[in-house]
């Protein structure tokens, strides 16, 4: 029998994002559209493919919770802000773009 072909999206067709900070780690929340996009977040977003898209931003490990009851990943990327708002030279130093950032990412579905 033969696999059915994957194609590539972007986070951004299947879920949303919000995100925030606490000194240098960042949270972000990521809620699937509906629970058929929920269970192709929970196989195709993981703490690797994560922290390989956010490259040489994210120093520590990646972390996903899943939060099954409302469809939703809470990641947590240690070290991923540059040192906090008060210590980064980057011009986003808080989390709040990251979670728009990580809606980028291109997955196969």
């Amino acid at each position: 029998m033969a696999e059915k072909a994957k194609k590539k999206i972007r986070l951004v067709e299947i879920a949303y994002a919000r995100s925030g900070d606490k000194g240098d780690l960042c949270n972000i929340g990521l809620m699937a559209h509906d629970a058929a996009k929920y269970e192709i977040l929970k196989k195709v977003v993981t703490p690797e493919k994560v922290k390989a898209h956010f490259g040489e931003w994210v120093k520590g490990p990646v972390k996903i919770f899943p939060m099954d009851n409302i469809y939703a990943l809470e990641i947590l990327l240690y070290n991923g802000l540059g040192g906090g708002a008060t210590n980064t030279l980057r011009i986003d130093q808080t989390g709040k773009g990251m979670g728009q950032a990580l809606l980028r990412m291109e997955v196969e579905i």
